[in-house]
């Protein structure tokens, strides 16, 4: 299966380079995608090179669309193009976003009658009903509140692509005490 993380400048490295990491771990193909250009820039100064760049990405081979929080989110959600590629994720393919990218979602009406999260401070009446916790997973659409459940996100994202199993799997292998899994 193939996830597509897509960023722009200003990303937050947390929620982009955990996932990334235990995604790939997991076995998943993981191509990052830049809104514009082959490099990006987290707002902590990390930067990924090369990347897809999103005008010449083919986005049918992708499973999954991830979009982490950060600064970045205000300009991905004024791009054209990004609103209209969420919204063809999110008929029939698996959408996932963390902290402050689940707001796009929610002003595109995609998290209406759907339970998700996202930061609270940025949580509006999005006509779904909002959760406290760490990740939400409803239906093709999986939220998370914060850097903090980057790791927690992941493993929502695995569980949904390649099922429990798998995902206890993938837990074992990084943690030191089989008791955590």
């Amino acid at each position: 299966m193939k996830v597509a993380i897509l960023m722009d400048n200003g990303f937050e490295e947390l929620e982009a380079m955990g996932p990334i990491a235990l995604l790939r771990r997991s076995g998943l193909d993981v191509d990052l995608v830049a809104v514009e250009g082959n490099s990006m820039t987290g707002r902590f100064g990390v930067t990924y090179s090369p990347t897809f760049d999103m005008s010449s990405y083919d986005f049918n081979q992708a499973d999954c669309l991830i979009i982490p929080g950060g600064p970045h989110y205000k300009k991905i959600q004024d791009n054209k193009a990004v609103l209209d590629l969420i919204r063809e994720f999110s008929e029939h393919k698996i959408i996932a976003a963390i902290c402050a990218a689940p707001t796009i979602l929610g002003k595109l009406g995609l998290l209406k009658s759907k339970k998700y999260t996202c930061f609270k401070d940025m949580n509006e009446d999005f006509g779904g009903e909002y959760q406290y916790q760490y990740t939400v997973t409803d239906g093709n659409v999986i939220t998370a509140i914060s850097a903090a459940a980057s790791i927690e996100f992941a493993y929502a994202i695995i569980e949904k692509l390649q099922g429990k199993e798998h995902l206890q799997e993938v837990k074992k292998s990084i943690y030191c005490d089989a008791k955590h899994s």
